[in-house]
């Protein structure tokens, strides 16, 4: 069964300074700060959130199919996506604007600064639920502000149940209109400081959220997840790592999970572990999509961690 994945498609820029933010920072400059970072080591990668969930998904044998916008410099990603196999139907070029971007440097020290261009995904808006035909279920990623709100109502409108997944996109919402996210949706997926976020915009405790949707997820890091769903409250745990290499994407490598175990009928403790064990899978890995696994390797792997095969 088909997974619409409204969301992004992006270029991540990411580049190493051996030195550290704060040795080039003056703090009585900050007014006027003007300093520029050699960074020997840079890579680029393919991400987006509708990339990374599609990505997971194909891994696992599902069917995804991306609704997002690229810039006129995505031929790489639309190359890309026809090696993994993965449908552009729904992927819409639009031209005189770049790809969405983010431009990444970290210290030595583990800090950050980031600059993100959204660019293509600014158009989201374009694209059309409706167009994307026949799909089970649907999820509304972190896109285009205009885009994430006309794809969670279509989505309504259709009758496609969807997973609301606001992200880093939340903060672009009011109360209100996160409040109407969660009416229309089916399911809601947050972080626990987007749970946060979402709480105290909406004036609604995480019980109150749960009990107008069918489920609502909470991942917390090291400490696993906790799923809301028909009145209970399961506590899913965190499958262990050799090591932990690149953080980014495992989010959206819970989601693909997520969308695996609704479209196959899987109950919430085993679809909760799938994809508490897909953001293990992910994170020992450099980049949101150059972890390489086989259906049967996932399997595996998963009866290790939880002493059964789902």
């Amino acid at each position: 069964m088909k997974s619409l994945i409204c969301g992004s498609l992006a270029f991540d820029n990411i580049m190493s300074f051996q030195g550290l933010f704060s040795e080039a920072l003056l703090a009585d400059q900050l007014h006027k700060i003007n300093v520029s970072f050699l960074v020997p080591h840079m890579r680029r990668e393919f991400g987006g959130c509708a990339g990374n969930i599609a990505y997971n998904l194909k891994l696992l044998g599902g069917e995804p199919v991306i609704m997002a916008t690229l810039g006129q410099d995505g031929a790489p990603y639309r190359e890309h996506l026809t090696r993994l196999g993965l449908s552009q139907q729904s992927v819409r070029t639009v031209d005189d604007t770049f790809t969405g971007q983010a431009f990444i440097t970290t210290d030595a020290g583990g800090n950050q600064i980031t600059a993100f261009h959204p660019g293509a995904m600014s158009f989201s808006h374009q694209n059309k639920v409706a167009d994307a035909g026949a799909v089970a279920i649907a999820i509304v990623a972190p896109d285009g502000r205009d885009g994430m709100l006309q794809h969670a109502q279509h989505c309504a409108e259709l009758k496609i149940p969807f997973i609301f997944d606001p992200g880093q996109g939340l903060p672009m919402f009011n109360g209100d209109e996160l409040k109407n996210f969660i009416e229309q949706a089916t399911y809601v997926a947050v972080n626990d400081y987007e749970a946060e976020l979402l709480t105290s915009r909406t004036g609604l405790s995480l019980n109150q959220i749960a009990e107008r949707v069918s489920a609502l997820v909470v991942t917390r890091g090291e400490n696993g997840a906790e799923i809301f769903a028909a009145g209970e409250h399961l506590a899913i745990p965190c499958v262990k790592v050799e090591k932990e290499v690149d953080p980014t994407g495992c989010g959206d490598a819970f989601r693909a999970g997520m969308l695996y175990g609704l479209t196959n009928g899987l109950d919430w403790a085993t679809t909760g572990r799938l994809a508490s064990l897909m953001g293990s899978i992910k994170i020992a890995h450099q980049g949101p999509q150059n972890h390489v696994l086989s259906r049967a390797e996932i399997e595996n792997r998963f009866e290790q961690a939880f002493g059964y095969r789902f």
